[in-house]
């Protein structure tokens, strides 16, 4: 067997196994998930978080201008002190945020699924407290992106079952 026809082969032996499980893309035409993008609209934004969280959600599903589904969520979040010195002066914060959510169909109102993410940043609070302010925000955007993040991947990994 020549060197060509030989990475031929191994190319589609290494797909077999794909093949043979039924694997299907997400967001395919088809796909488990291909009715979030576009299709899901989060309860509108009251706050800097959740305008960030909703923000997140809609550059990875894209913003819904007549959506199947609807979510509601709930943010909660709060700082914990971590660095402290000798004189019991805070230098860094821990910031820990949780996400709960509940999607609905937009047509019946019945709840489809319903879950939470949560995860922590943190920032310095060495600085002048101008900078602090400016870390705290950076902060609390970057754990808003966190947590969208693991609510899409929740949603796209469990949208076989409720998403059709």
């Amino acid at each position: 067997m020549s060197s060509s026809d030989r990475r031929a082969f191994l190319i589609l032996l290494a797909g077999a196994p794909l093949a043979a499980c039924g694997f299907t893309p997400a967001f395919a035409p088809g796909g488990p998930a291909a009715t979030l993008r576009g299709g899901l609209r989060p309860d509108d934004p009251t706050d800097k978080n959740s305008f960030n969280l909703v923000s997140e959600i809609e550059n990875r599903l894209g913003r819904a201008d007549t959506p199947r589904f609807l979510m509601s969520y709930k943010i909660t979040t709060h700082t914990t002190g971590v660095g402290i010195t000798t004189s019991n002066a805070i230098t860094r914060y821990d910031l820990i945020g949780t996400v709960t959510y509940t999607v609905r169909d937009a047509a019946t109102g019945k709840v489809l699924t319903q879950g939470s993410a949560d995860s922590f940043t943190s920032y310095s609070a060495a600085g002048t407290p101008v900078s602090t302010l400016t870390d705290e925000d950076a902060a609390n955007a970057s754990l808003m992106t966190i947590l969208a993040d693991q609510l899409v991947t929740q949603l796209v990994a469990s949208a076989g079952t409720w998403a059709k």
